[in-house]
């Protein structure tokens, strides 16, 4: 019985070092030359976004924003206190940015996360989670210019050599204060 016991003991000792082991590899490996893809592809985002705005709920590139997304039955937005699904989703981004906002004036607006803000954790190689807090500073056709401060969460995974965003979560940012 002590045999067994002490058998028991071995084998959990092994998988519990097992465990670990894989967990720190996993979150300790950065993967950088993926973590540039994603930037990169950030950054083609907040170019469409810029290219599109104000020309149109169909406009060329509000097609080319939709294009970031894996839309399917396991995407979902978080936006507003709201969960929206990929048709949701589709229609929220190119509403605000085709629609609702000016025409982009590079003399006040701006698509830039807070300095030092944007983060990029890779997972084995192919899903990548890009985390920053907006300092966004747009023209809405009712509201004026508006700024927001929105902490964002952006889920991609790499599918046929790209990768696409198939999480969004938006939520208001509030600065600690001392």
């Amino acid at each position: 019985m002590k045999a067994v016991r002490l058998l028991l003991v071995a084998f959990f000792v092994l998988c519990v070092s097992t465990t670990n082991v894989v967990a720190n590899s996993v979150t300790d490996q950065t993967y950088p030359e993926a973590q540039a893809e994603v930037l990169a592809t950030f950054g083609a985002i907040a170019g469409s976004i810029i290219a599109g705005a104000g020309h149109g709920y169909d406009g060329e590139y509000m097609d080319q924003l939709i294009s970031f997304h894996a839309y399917g039955d396991k995407f979902v937005e978080f936006n507003g206190g709201q969960s929206f699904d990929s048709a949701g989703n589709e229609d929220n981004e190119r509403q605000l940015f085709g629609e609702d906002l000016e025409v982009w004036d590079d003399q006040k607006n701006q698509f830039a996360p807070k300095d030092g803000s944007v983060k990029v954790a890779v997972y084995y190689g192919n899903v990548a989670n890009l985390t920053f807090i907006s300092d966004f500073k747009v023209t809405h056709k009712t509201y004026g210019d508006i700024t927001i401060n929105n902490l964002i969460t952006l889920l991609f995974v790499k599918t046929k050599g790209e990768w696409k965003l198939v999480h969004e979560h938006h939520s208001p940012w509030v600065p600690l204060t001392d």
